[in-house]
């Protein structure tokens, strides 16, 4: 998917391969190292890709990328998502938290005993632990 938008905009299959690396969070000795090539080589071919794509950094090699690599929705899924969050918030007060590609729930954050303004115990942490 991503490869193929990077030929269409003109990239050969070289530059290609190293943009999708780029984009993939490699740095350019990484890069090189899974190539087989120089790091010099790398930085030629970024400067080509940069040309080409119209773009004036790595950062905006990247954003260009992400959409191709399924990391951003499209409109309607991000508004269809958005509501189903919104819903979640309004019936539930437990907490996740993203970690890597799960996400991860954490315990409810009420004070311990349910009120609002807490139990007075300050030494015992939002979790009661």
């Amino acid at each position: 998917m991503l490869r193929d938008a990077l030929l269409q905009k003109g990239l050969s299959n070289r530059e290609a391969e190293v943009a999708e690396l780029v984009s993939k969070g490699l740095s350019n000795k990484e890069v090189a190292n899974q190539l087989f090539v120089t790091e010099k080589t790398v930085k030629f071919h970024l400067t080509n890709i940069y040309k080409k794509m119209n773009v004036k950094s790595r950062a905006q090699l990247i954003v260009w990328c992400l959409p191709h690599l399924g990391f951003v929705e499209n409109d309607a899924r991000a508004a269809q998502s958005e509501n189903k969050s919104q819903a979640n918030a309004n019936t539930s007060n437990v907490t996740t938290m993203p970690v890597g590609n799960a996400t991860v729930g954490g315990a409810s954050i009420n004070p311990i005993g349910g009120d609002k303004q807490g139990s007075g115990n300050s030494d015992i942490g939002a979790f009661g632990i």
